[in-house]
């Protein structure tokens, strides 16, 4: 071979490696997300900002080693499941699913691609799980609530309200965890310590959540519990409007119902907090680390809001053990 020619391809050979020794060869990981809102939903949009922001803390960046591939599926059972095919169907490393509905339709799609669940209330009784301290299957993640928070709520009710005689639990059976009954056990174990009747208020539109409220405002003594369930969590600022216009004191379990909306009284588990400690449950997956071996979370962050203004209208004084527990209290 010519000596030139083999000078240059030994050089060539040689100056390859030189070349790229300053580019890094960077491993894009797939992330997808299907949330139950609307993407208009500015709670929903907040609970993804917070995911993204904590995951990119912790060295995700998208567009530069992460594709993040999010569904929004507006309350809608069908949706959900349409858009969990899809997803499935795209091979990602891990998906982060918004709700016990969104894991429901990924459940059934797949048992072997990682899911981490978020806003989740009984994984175990939904199948997702075998326990919460080992999981043992593709699907972990942070509970939402357990079963006492609808007790909790009605005793917060009967506090500010001690004149209420009867109160339906709000929750859609299609979108509430266990069609709804996941919670009404502990509840009819408290109602009947408060000597009040309780009703389980079944609402699959707002035409059925109108009606469960102008009934229940109709009669003296009336209150109401919005339980913890996607389909609700959108409807809100209705349930608010409908509960002032007919009388009617209700606690719901999302703090900016009473911050932002006017509601009178909330309790429940801080939301974005549960969906930033997602993130580095995404980020050890990413690592290697099976959902099997990573034990389902509880909630740690509690947020009790109250207003005062409401309860005026109302006809109602807030005890000052309320005021004192609430992190939030509206003049």
């Amino acid at each position: 071979m010519n000596r030139r020619r083999l000078l240059g391809l030994v050089g060539g050979a040689v100056a390859w490696p030189l070349a790229a020794r300053g580019q890094k060869i960077v491993d894009m990981r797939h992330v997808a997300v299907l949330m139950s809102l609307d993407e208009k939903n500015p709670e929903g949009k907040a609970q993804l900002a917070g995911f993204v922001q904590r995951l990119a803390e912790l060295g995700w960046s998208e567009g530069h080693n992460l594709r993040l591939e999010i569904r929004w599926s507006a309350d809608n059972v069908d949706q959900m499941r349409r858009f969990a095919r899809e997803l499935v169907a795209s091979q990602p490393d891990v998906i982060l699913a918004g709700s016990t509905p969104v894991t429901a339709a990924l459940h059934r799609e797949t048992q072997t691609i990682p899911i981490v669940f978020v806003v989740v209330s009984d994984p175990v009784g939904e199948g997702f799980v075998a326990s919460l301290a080992h999981p043992g299957g593709n699907i972990t993640g942070f509970l939402h609530s357990e079963s006492g928070i609808g007790a909790k709520m009605l005793q917060l009710l009967n506090q500010i309200s001690p004149d209420v005689k009867r109160v339906a639990t709000l929750f859609n059976p299609d979108t509430a965890p266990g069609g709804g009954a996941y919670y009404l056990r502990d509840l009819e174990t408290a109602a009947q310590s408060f000597h009040i009747e309780l009703i389980a208020a079944h609402a699959r539109s707002d035409a059925e959540i109108g009606a469960v409220i102008t009934s229940l405002g109709a009669l003296p003594g009336g209150g109401l519990i919005v339980l913890p369930d996607p389909f609700m969590f959108s409807r809100e600022k209705t349930i608010v409007s409908l509960a002032a216009r007919t009388n009617l004191p209700a606690i719901y379990p999302w703090k900016f119902v009473v911050t932002r909306d006017g509601g009178l009284i909330s309790y429940g588990p801080d939301l974005n907090d549960i969906f930033r400690r997602g993130a580095p449950y995404v980020d050890q997956v990413l690592r290697g680390v099976k959902p099997a071996d990573l034990p389902v979370q509880v909630p740690i962050k509690f947020e009790m809001a109250v207003n005062a203004r409401a309860a005026k209208t109302l006809g109602l004084t807030v005890p000052l053990s309320i005021t004192l527990a609430a992190d939030e209290v509206i003049e």
